[in-house]
């Protein structure tokens, strides 16, 4: 890596990480009630950054009462306009702090702090203020009913749509900050409470959002935040007073989450793994397909679930197209996020690093080549190499497995065959992209291919306003746009005879 030119930290966020963190319950900061801590660590060195508090099963207990009380409480009788009201002034907030958000994030989880600051930080503001906009118009419909076993009578029947209560919302590390906001303002647009449980590896700006909303004026209870490990979770997702789990993580956890829901069948959704496809045909503009099909695995040093970590690329121009990818990406600054010519940061954690470089050693033993990368960097973070692998088989756990990491498997296909076989081959179906200059041709293989979200000449092409998630195992439900509503509500039907 180049020397590194890191930009100075905000007085604010070195005084924010100068104390150990504690447990938001309740709108009170207390200690884990068994008086445990545990670190968390910057990915760029592997250094301690901070202590916080190790939430478990009593804390949890605490924290659902308390979202239990202010569900039931003053959160219930605030109108629509009110909770649309300060659901906006969040996302002010988090404009008015993103450069302190952005570093703390990047600190916490390695990403660029110039990315965190203006894609991650922005992003989570916009979603506060599109689904402020909704909390005034959740609205139910008359219905005109027909009671053939009754006739002559009149009814007047309508719907409502209510709350669900109070939601346990379960966090990864990826994108700590974006999907907290994805959970929180949709739940809480809708009259709900929610109890926040971080990813232990990055919990800082999940509790630096605590003291946003206390800023506000939030009623207490209303959000919640409990640090801890996957016992913290667990007890969250089996607990009889919490109405609704929502989890964005592993497939493998995701199942454990299921198991747990049903003591008391409360709601679940879920947004999971993903081997995303991502199709090159060889009338795409190639020079826009090679960034494009680098980025869609290198953003957010590929520790994104929609990742196009499977790259198809028709056979007649699969050398020149892999070739022009491994150039691109092996210009790429590698360095820690503070650096603002950062490009690609450390991976989140030496679990991860140990986990992306064991699924390199595994690919390469398995008879994959690498164009470019292959292995760690340097001894000092958790830094991997972008690495394009070809000569891959579909048997191979590169191909079949999400690494999470900034590596891609390319595999070439013919015109006669085409790619839709292989794309759809995966136990995923969170997201693809597809490269032509071919409408037909792209709107055919979009409806073919087995996959909530596809981009068409790009990738990782999100809206606030689109909904989001998987088919087969990525997950139950759809966040974002109107769709996640449905995640939040119930509906409840009123029929009146006349």
């Amino acid at each position: 890596m180049a020397t590194v030119a890191e930009v100075p930290v905000l007085d604010s966020v070195k005084q924010f990480i100068s104390a150990p963190k504690r447990l938001l319950i309740g709108g009170e900061w207390v200690d884990a009630a068994s008086g445990r801590t545990f670190a968390t660590y910057d990915p760029a060195t592997g250094g301690k950054i901070t202590d916080v508090a190790h939430g478990a099963a009593e804390d949890v207990d605490r924290a659902v009462a308390a979202a239990r009380r202010a569900y039931e409480g003053p959160w219930g009788r605030f109108t629509p306009a009110e909770r649309q009201s300060l659901l906006w002034r969040v996302g002010d907030a988090l404009l008015a702090r993103a450069e302190e958000f952005g570093q703390l994030e990047s600190i916490d989880n390695g990403k660029s702090a110039a990315i965190a600051q203006g894609v991650d930080v922005v992003w989570a503001a916009n979603v506060f203020h599109y689904y402020a906009g909704w909390a005034t118009k959740i609205e139910g419909r008359t219905v005109t009913p027909s009671v053939p076993w009754l006739p002559g009578t009149e009814w007047h029947a309508y719907t409502l749509r209510e709350p669900v209560g109070v939601c346990a919302q379960i966090i990864p590390w990826n994108f700590p900050l974006l999907m907290a906001s994805w959970k929180i303002a949709p739940a809480l647009a809708c009259g709900n409470t929610v109890v926040l449980k971080p990813a232990e590896q990055t919990p800082l700006t999940a509790l630096l959002l605590g003291e946003v909303f206390q800023e506000l004026g939030f009623p207490e209870g209303v959000f919640n935040v409990v640090t801890g490990y996957g016992d913290a979770g667990a007890a969250l997702a089996s607990h009889d007073a919490v109405d609704k789990v929502a989890f964005t993580g592993s497939t493998e956890v995701g199942k454990k989450i299921v198991d747990a829901a049903k003591g008391n069948l409360k709601k679940v959704s879920l947004e999971l793994g993903g081997k995303s496809p991502n199709i090159v045909f060889a009338d795409a503009d190639l020079e826009a397909a090679i960034a494009g099909s680098a980025n869609a695995w290198l953003f957010n040093h590929g520790q994104c679930c929609v990742a196009g970590t499977r790259l198809f690329v028709e056979d007649s121009i699969f050398d020149e197209f892999t070739q022009g990818v491994a150039e691109f990406v092996s210009q790429v600054k590698v360095g820690p996020g503070l650096d603002p010519a950062t490009q690609l940061g450390p991976l989140v954690s030496q679990e991860q690093l140990d986990r992306v470089t064991g699924y390199l050693n595994q690919g390469l033993a398995d008879g994959a080549r690498a164009l470019t990368g292959g292995g760690r960097i340097g001894t000092t973070g958790f830094y991997v190499e972008p690495t394009v692998l070809v000569d891959v088989r579909d048997d191979m756990s590169v191909v079949r497995e999400e690494i999470f990491g900034p590596v891609v498997a390319a595999m070439p296909f013919s015109a006669a065959e085409g790619p839709v076989a292989a794309a759809n081959d995966s136990e995923f179906g969170l997201a693809a992209g597809i490269w032509t200059q071919d409408l037909s041709r792209a709107h055919r293989v979009a409806r073919q291919l087995k996959a909530g979200s596809v981009w068409v000449n790009s990738y990782n092409a999100f809206d606030t306003a689109l909904p989001f998630g998987g088919y087969k195992q990525s997950g139950w439900g759809r966040e974002l746009g109107e769709a996640a509503l449905d995640l939040y509500t119930q509906t409840k039907a009123v029929n009146i005879q006349l």
